[in-house]
């Protein structure tokens, strides 16, 4: 159990407040504490990426397992040379293209990287986020940041500062409201570290796939990795990972009739088995449950606004008295790549389990 510190809650809503947050926050890494703060992905629990101690409280605070890397964040291009060697030039140039945003690269880390941070692993995950007050920060505390989402681990990635609070209260120095992170989705991750393998997408997320494949045609999908009994090649690949406290129940297929006759099927058969029930649907399904008890979320029109919503809308629903929370994938899944990253984080949450219809 991590011991408990009393847990600060900034709200930045005004621009002077902003100079005086950051020096205070930079100054709590710098002496080892931790402080989560926004990125236009999901909150981040930070540490000083390069301090064993605060990296350990990191792994404390999120009951993670050390088997699972964290990455790095860092305000400007050149510093991830602080962290990496030998980077191929092919990285460099999707970073020039790519970042600041949604992207990680996977790379040969330096001999002073702390093991906590890369699991062991002769690698070490960097990314430059695209948003003001993450890079910000990162500059006020003059060290890189070893951030993973501010959450409890495996539960659903933080878009608000409220569900920091709500996993993290004594056990962060410092949260940083920055209001809901825009993307919604963690970063898009690829493997540059073999240097005698084309690089190797090991992580859907913010950075859609066909906008990477315009530079990697070649980069092929990643696979759902079973346990945790290796080191992870990158966060947020094992197979339960995002999930809320109540069952999710995923259904997917091309076919919408037969997908609501298989969503409300499955709803009356749980129903008469006396469990509570919720849905998370597509804007334009909600109606397929009408009629029943089941309180229904719309997720979202389109893949920008399903991608945002979808963490916050499984803690808002996991509030809630029910035992599952039926979801649907919409037919576009397998060609859209924010819809790809947002199924795969579903089907992390399901523990691998679908209905294929």
């Amino acid at each position: 159990m991590p011991y408990l510190t009393p847990t600060y809650l900034i709200h930045l809503n005004l621009p002077d407040m902003l100079p005086e947050a950051l020096a205070l926050a930079g100054q709590i890494i710098r002496e080892g504490g931790l402080v989560a703060f926004p990125t236009e992905t999901v909150y981040g629990l930070g540490a000083n990426a390069l301090d064993e101690q605060a990296l350990a409280r990191i792994f404390a605070a999120k009951e993670r397992p050390t088997s699972d890397p964290i990455i790095a964040h860092v305000a400007y291009l050149e510093q991830v040379a602080e962290l990496a060697q030998d980077i191929p030039p092919e990285a460099e140039a999707l970073a020039r293209v790519f970042w600041p945003g949604p992207l990680t690269l996977v790379l040969r880390k330096r001999l002073h990287v702390p093991d906590l941070l890369t699991a062991g692993q002769p690698t070490v995950a960097v990314r430059l986020p695209d948003h003001p007050i993450a890079r910000a920060f990162i500059e006020a505390a003059e060290r890189p940041i070893a951030a993973p989402s501010a959450n409890r681990f495996s539960r659903p990635s933080p878009t608000r500062a409220e569900h920091v609070l709500y996993d993290l209260s004594g056990r962060v120095d410092v949260i940083l409201d920055g209001g809901p992170t825009p993307i919604g989705l963690e970063s898009t991750i690829v493997d540059f570290s073999q240097p005698d393998e084309p690089p190797r997408l090991l992580r859907l997320g913010g950075l859609p796939l066909e906008a990477l494949r315009a530079h990697l045609p070649t980069l092929s999908l990643p696979v759902l990795r079973l346990n945790a009994d290796q080191p992870a090649p990158a966060p947020g690949t094992l197979l339960k990972h995002y999930a809320p406290t109540a069952e999710v129940v995923l259904f997917r297929g091309q076919d919408e009739a037969a997908l609501r006759r298989a969503l409300r099927s499955a709803a009356e058969a749980r129903l008469a088995q006396g469990q509570r029930l919720a849905a998370l649907l597509p804007d334009g399904w909600v109606n397929w449950l009408t009629g029943l008890p089941i309180q229904v979320m719309a997720w979202g029109e389109d893949s920008a606004q399903r991608s945002a919503r979808l963490f916050a809308a499984l803690r808002e629903l996991e509030q809630q008295p029910i035992d599952a929370i039926l979801a649907c994938a919409p037919p576009q899944v397998a060609h859209d790549g924010l819809d790809m990253a947002a199924w795969d984080r579903l089907l992390r949450a399901a523990e691998g389990r679908f209905h294929d219809v």
